[in-house]
Order: C-alpha cells, then structure tokens, then sequence
C-alpha cells in the first residue's frame, strides 16, 4: 500500500487492469494495428488470429465451443443482444411464445431490455426476490410455462454479491420449453461457470469486470440446438453477423487474457479474497456494533460485502469522511440517480437504511494492509459523523 493513495474497493464497479493483460495487449496497439477483417495481407490475416486465440481463450472460461461466442462492447450490449435478439427472432417467426420472466434485483440493462419488449407486445414478468436476495424457486415454477420465451437471471448480484442457483433455474427453463439468459459479468472469474452444466443459451460477459479492458464483452451463443437473433447492428457482418463492426484487436486480446488467467487463478483468487474480506469485515464489527450484511452469508462470491451501517449515518456522507476510501452506495451504472438501491428496495431494506449502506467490493489487488486500514478508516468515519448527529 502506498502512503496517501486511495484505497480501492469497488472492484464490483471496475477492476484495475492486470499487468499481464496490459502486457498481452500492448503489441496490438503499437507493433500491429492492423484490422482483424484485413485477411488480404500478413498483418491482417496475424491480428485475425489473435482474435481467434482470445475467442478461444474465453470460450474456455465458460466450457463453450469458440464459434459460440460473440465479442460485443460490454455485458450491456451483450444483454440486450440476448434479450432483444432473442425476443425479436421468435416474433419474426411467428412464436407464440411472448413472456419474458426476470428477477427485480437485475441490472438495470436487464430490467430496461424486458420493459422495451413489453412495449412490443411481449409479457414482461418481473419476479420479487427473497429477504436474502436469492430467488424463490417455487415463484420461478410457477411463472415459467408454456408461453415462456425467455429467462434471464443474472448469476451474481452486481450489488449484493449473492450467487443464483443457475443449474435448477436453468432446468425450469428447458423443462418448459424456453431459452435461459445469464448475466455472468460479475459471476466470470469469481465463481465456476459451465454453460452446459447450467443449461445456458446465452450468456454474457464484461472485459473490465475480470481486470480486463473497458470497451469489451461477448456473448455465448449456444450452436447445438441452434439460438437465433436478431442482430441490433446492421452493417458488415462481423460476428457471424450477428454484431457488425470492426472487431478491436487489443481489446479483445485484452480480454481473452483476463479470461486465461480467471479460468487458471479463480479459484486462488477466492480464497485470498475472502481472506481479506473477513479481515476487513472482523474489524469494523468489532468497531461498529449493530452494522449488517445484507443478502444472503452462504451464497455470495468471496469479495463482496453490502454493509448498512447503524444510526442512519447517510452513505455518501461516510464516503466524504473517510477520503482514502473508494467505495460506492450503489451499482456504478446507476450512480447518477440520488434515490436508494432499488436492489435493496427489492429485499425489503427500507429507503433510510438503504441510504446508509455501502457496496465493497474487494479484488485480486487488495493486501491484507488495506483491508485493515480502510475499516479503520470507515470506523472513525462513522463515529465522528455518529457523535456529530447525537
């Protein structure tokens, strides 16, 4: 840790990027910047490859087939290729198939796909979750039928850390007949995915959420049986034309990379991500009595703690106090708006404890040194704003 520099703990928000992947991608900015589409020459044809690899290596993370997976900008694109590509493909066809069936607790990309879709005529069905933030499996039965077209729940909340129980919600979807969309952009490299064993059609990933780039996602779209959709993108037919576009060579090489070292390291990463999340955690409940987790202890990927803190101290106020601290109150990609979690509004949490809760996300980087001194930090926050209140 260096001294006066912030200490970073929204890895839920970004990941700084690895040094290896910096590494891997350098080249293709400098020495080769070539357009992947340039078959006609050695340059061309060398950053094609390249391209190839890193579809390969990411096809790895997931226990998917390379020709299933489809580079996008980011999850958000890559959800709403799934979701809209897939709804649109099915009216095309004449489907009578026209609900849609989601978790409120999802992304917002996720929740604004399903809504744009009910305007087009289809069922949006957004289903509550648990105290615990998981969702309730007989609700799911029961709002997956025969005229389900499309389930989409996320695996790991990009707010509250807990972890969805993919495999049984990937069985009532193929039980009933309908396509099952995982967000995984926070799930890939934290916990072990295979989109065969969750019976996944679609799934999708974030580079920067693995300490790859920003700029860069994919899609996993299942070949056998064969998901079709409608693309967003008309132009030159990249991607098997499903995303048309010049295909960034560095940032794909980017993300092929991260996704190499999650699918080697993951599973070490845990373990020593845990290890500094109960560090941190054991000192500030030894500092603030009555301070709560929210969502579900059993369920949860190791770096994530969403934490309300007694009194009614407002979050953003703890954040001012405590500088050195980089945390957030909420999902990054909702910051602009002032108004509590709708998350934390979904498990029940009322709009002032919502208020006074703040999202950690600890990552690949984060010592042992930080950990303790960023609760320090936060403790001394919340008793000076504590004892300035009473």
């Amino acid at each position: 840790m260096l001294p006066n520099r912030p200490i970073y703990l929204d890895n839920h928000a970004t990941t700084p990027v690895d040094p290896r992947v910096l590494a891997a991608m350098r080249p293709w900015w400098e020495q080769n910047f070539a357009n992947p589409g340039s078959v006609e020459h050695a340059l061309g044809r060398a950053a094609e490859a390249a391209v190839d690899a890193a579809r390969e290596q990411v096809a790895a993370l997931i226990g998917a087939e390379a020709r299933e997976i489809v580079f996008t900008s980011g999850a958000t694109e890559a959800n709403n290729l799934a979701i809209k590509g897939a709804a649109r493909f099915a009216a095309s066809q004449g489907s009578p198939r026209r609900r849609l069936v989601t978790l409120a607790t999802e992304h917002k990309c996720v929740l604004e796909s399903v809504r744009d879709l009910a305007a087009e005529g289809f069922e949006a069905v957004i289903l509550p979750v648990g105290p615990d933030g998981l969702a309730d499996p007989d609700r799911l039965a029961a709002a997956i039928d025969a005229h389900t077209l499309l389930v989409s729940v996320m695996a790991v909340n990009n707010e509250i850390g807990v972890v969805q129980d993919l495999a049984a919600i990937g069985a009532l979807a193929k039980a009933a007949g309908a396509l099952f969309h995982t967000d995984a952009a926070q799930a890939a490299g934290r916990i072990p995915l295979d989109v065969a064993a969750i019976q996944a059609d679609l799934l999708s990933l974030s580079g920067h959420k693995i300490y790859g780039p920003k700029g860069i996602g994919a899609l996993y779209v299942r070949r056998r049986p064969r998901v079709r959709l409608v693309p967003l993108l008309s132009g030159g037919g990249q991607e098997r034309g499903l995303r048309s576009g010049t295909l960034p060579a560095p940032l794909i090489v980017g993300l092929g990379e991260a996704a190499r070292i999650a699918a080697g390291e993951g599973t070490l990463d845990a373990g020593r991500i845990a290890g500094q999340r109960d560090l941190f955690l054991a000192a500030l409940q030894a500092d603030i009595p009555g301070l709560r987790v929210n969502g579900t202890r059993a369920a949860r990927v190791a770096g994530n703690l969403n934490l309300t803190f007694p009194g009614g101290i407002d979050a953003q106020a703890l954040l001012r106090a405590a500088p050195m601290v980089c945390a957030s109150t909420g999902s990054a990609c909702s910051s602009a708006e002032v108004e509590p979690s709708y998350v934390l509004r979904a498990l029940g949490i009322p709009d002032a404890e919502a208020r006074a809760t703040l999202r950690i996300g600890i990552g690949r980087f984060t010592s042992p040194a930080e950990a303790t001194a960023a609760a320090a930090a936060l403790a001394a926050a919340w008793r000076g704003l504590a004892e300035r209140e009473h």
